[in-house]
C-alpha cells in the first residue's frame, strides 16, 4: 500500500504543468490605458465654467503645487466645484497645504466679477501669509483688443 500512495504522488508531480506568467498581453494593456489617459488628461477640466480675461504674456511653469480659486460672475468663491463662503477660504486652503510649505495659490476671475471680489481675495491671502499667488488668464488671439491704425 506504501509503494501504491507513493506511485500516486510521484504521477502528481509529474503531471503538474508549468505555470509562467506571460507580461506581454498585460504590458499592451496598459499601453493602451496610458496613452487614452494622456489624450485625455488634459480635456478634463476641474471646477466651474469661467469667461476668463485675454491678455498677452508667456504661460508661467512651475514645479510647486498651485490651488486655483475660482471667482464666478455672481461673485462667489469656488475650489473646484464647491462653493466656498468668504470666511472658510483659509480653512480650506490650511487643509489643502498641510506639509506642503510652497503651496501657490491662482486665482481665476470671471471677466464680469467685480474688481473688488477679486482684489478682497488677494487681501485675505496675502494677510494668511501666501506669497505666492497669481491671477490665471487666457492667451489673447491675434487681433483681439488691438486697434489697429487707418492709412
Amino acid at each position: 500500500m506504501a509503494s501504491f500512495m507513493q506511485n500516486v504522488s510521484y504521477n502528481r508531480r509529474q503531471s503538474r504543468r508549468r505555470a509562467d506568467v506571460n507580461i506581454t498581453n498585460l504590458m499592451d494593456v496598459m499601453m493602451v490605458l496610458l496613452v487614452v489617459f494622456m489624450v485625455a488628461a488634459p480635456l478634463m477640466t476641474s471646477g466651474i465654467q469661467l469667461n476668463l480675461p485675454k491678455v498677452g504674456g508667456k504661460t508661467l511653469t512651475g514645479s510647486e503645487t498651485s490651488v486655483n480659486i475660482s471667482v464666478a460672475e455672481s461673485g462667489e468663491y469656488y475650489i473646484g466645484k464647491s462653493v466656498i463662503p468668504d470666511d472658510e477660504i483659509l480653512d480650506k486652503l490650511e487643509a489643502i497645504k498641510g506639509a506642503n510649505e510652497s503651496l501657490s495659490v491662482t486665482i481665476s476671475g470671471d471677466t464680469s466679477v467685480s474688481y473688488g471680489r477679486v482684489i478682497g481675495l488677494m487681501a485675505i491671502l496675502k494677510d494668511a501669509g501666501y506669497e505666492k499667488v497669481g491671477l490665471k488668464t487666457e492667451a489673447k488671439g491675434i487681433g483681439v483688443g488691438i486697434k489697429q491704425k487707418k492709412k
